[in-house]
């Protein structure tokens, strides 16, 4: 949905209007809450990590919002682009992970790099992200797999397959590196579908360790 076009007549199965997005000046931040002034309104939207640090107080910002709703709350999530939106509620739809680790995700990873990890089945990367275990890890891989393509034309850009992934990773530890060092790596950066110019951003991240 384009920041141009509104989508406050929908609602909700509770009722309530839908927020495709919110853009205002950043009023304040703190741990991982930003609180943003929309028409003299305050919004208290929770962020990734990375939105948190790139937010900044006196700044315009525009977040595409995912609105929770509980009995005894509503809490706005917020995005900064659709498929980062897409991304955590396709992670919601995991039996076991909730928002918290769904944010956690998107706040360890990048959606390409997740994307990446979920097509080679590395297990052992996405286990890292904060409230996901081993088995968890292996039960995003299998719910998701199935669900990624789409979420891939929509990025229009060109995401890595897992021979892609594969064979820098194989790249890599024939030059010396270790697996989890390798791992660390390629989760810190977005890796292009260019096997060149992926091994040359993964020997720059190594190089900076």
């Amino acid at each position: 949905m384009s920041p141009h076009e509104p989508s406050n007549k929908l609602t909700n199965e509770s009722g309530l209007p839908v927020i495709g997005w919110i853009h205002g000046e950043v009023v304040s931040r703190r741990d991982v809450v930003v609180t943003v002034n929309v028409g003299g309104v305050g919004y208290d939207v929770i962020v990734p990590q990375r939105l948190l640090v790139e937010s900044l107080t006196g700044e315009q910002v525009t977040f595409f919002i995912h609105t929770s709703v509980r009995e005894d709350a509503i809490t706005l999530f917020g995005f900064a682009d659709e498929n980062e939106r897409s991304m955590f509620r396709l992670l919601l739809s995991t039996p076991g992970v909730g928002p918290s680790t769904a944010l956690g995700a998107i706040s360890t990873f990048s959606v390409s790099n997740l994307i990446s990890a979920i097509y080679a089945e590395d297990v052992t990367a996405i286990s890292t992200i904060p409230g996901i275990g081993k088995k968890t890890a292996a039960r995003l891989v299998l719910e998701l797999a199935g669900k990624l393509p789409s979420l891939e034309q929509r990025d229009g850009s060109n995401v890595p397959t897992k021979s892609t992934h594969a064979d820098l990773e194989s790249a890599l530890r024939s030059l010396g590196y270790g697996a989890g060092e390798i791992r660390e790596a390629l989760a810190a950066i977005e890796i292009p579908s260019d096997e060149g110019q992926a091994l040359r951003l993964a020997l720059r991240q190594l190089g900076t360790r």
